[in-house]
């Protein structure tokens, strides 16, 4: 135990030490240095009363606390997945993100409890909304139209909380496992359907081509036919001309034309004996009707 005056004594060297530490400690408590990207609410006896800006703050120690410390960078909301039913009755698979900025930090925290957890709900909610009023045809290839209608829908309540939507993207909206199976299908039977159509097209017009052809080929056969048969008149008209009633030169003629036709018979590899008449002119002659 201590005497009184070694108490006194005691006391007395203490007490400046104390007060210097006290001093200190109230005048940590009354500095606050608030780093860049954030901003601290302050409340005043547990009630709102500024909010600090990046920078080097005071505010009153024992009086004025820290509340919230709020960043103001943009904050990036993963958007769960969710089923949604389209106006044709189709399952859908979707999900977004949404990018924000808190602005006023004191409306963020005291406008409501979770604002992480309502903006992703709103998202959710209205999303649901717009792609029910969708088919399955426009949800699929409309994704700017769902994105600019989202935007409006959730940007006027989340400005009543002090933040700002910056922007909303959707990141998927796919069929569900049933939908996907009965859409390939689907194609599947359209590209069948498409390939016979196609090929039908395509055998027709062979036919088309190769009838023309046939009937091109025929035409021109005939004109030749007619070409050869007055070829043959007008050869045989000059002949006739020629010889008048000479019958030597159309036997000569008619000669060499057989020796000719002998000779061909006899290179066929189907001839086996080939036989020449003793008396050619006879023969022509004979030939002749004479």
């Amino acid at each position: 135990m201590f005497s009184q005056g070694e108490l006194q004594w005691k006391l007395e060297l203490y007490w400046p030490s104390r007060v210097i530490a006290f001093l200190f400690i109230t005048l940590a408590q009354g500095v606050r240095q608030v780093p860049q990207g954030f901003k601290w609410v302050v409340q005043r006896l547990g009630k709102y009363h500024t909010s600090l800006k990046p920078g080097l703050n005071f505010i009153i120690p024992y009086v004025d606390s820290v509340a919230f410390k709020v960043t103001t960078k943009d904050i990036v909301l993963d958007i769960p997945s969710q089923e949604v039913i389209t106006k044709d009755n189709a399952v859908l698979i979707t999900n977004a993100v949404a990018y924000i900025n808190i602005v006023s930090p004191e409306k963020a925290v005291y406008g409501v409890e979770n604002y992480i957890i309502a903006i992703q709900t709103l998202v959710q909610t209205s999303l649901r909304s717009i792609l029910g009023e969708m088919s399955l045809d426009d949800a699929l290839s409309s994704r700017d139209h769902i994105k600019a209608k989202l935007k409006a829908a959730i940007s006027d309540d989340i400005a009543d909380w002090g933040i700002t939507l910056k922007t909303v993207e959707i990141q998927d909206i796919n069929p569900s496992g049933t939908m996907q199976s009965a859409m390939e299908e689907q194609a599947a039977a359209e590209r069948a359907r498409r390939a016979t159509v196609t090929r039908a097209d395509g055998d027709k017009q062979a036919a088309i081509l190769k009838a023309e052809g046939v009937l091109e080929a025929s035409k021109r056969e005939a004109e030749g036919q007619v070409i050869l048969a007055e070829a043959s008149k007008a050869s045989i008209t000059l002949v006739t001309e020629a010889i008048g009633e000479k019958e030597m030169p159309v036997v000569y003629l008619l000669g060499e034309k057989y020796i000719s036709s002998l000779q061909n018979l006899s290179g066929s590899d189907n001839t086996k004996f080939v036989v020449f008449p003793a008396d050619i002119p006879a023969a022509i002659k004979g030939l002749m009707g004479r």
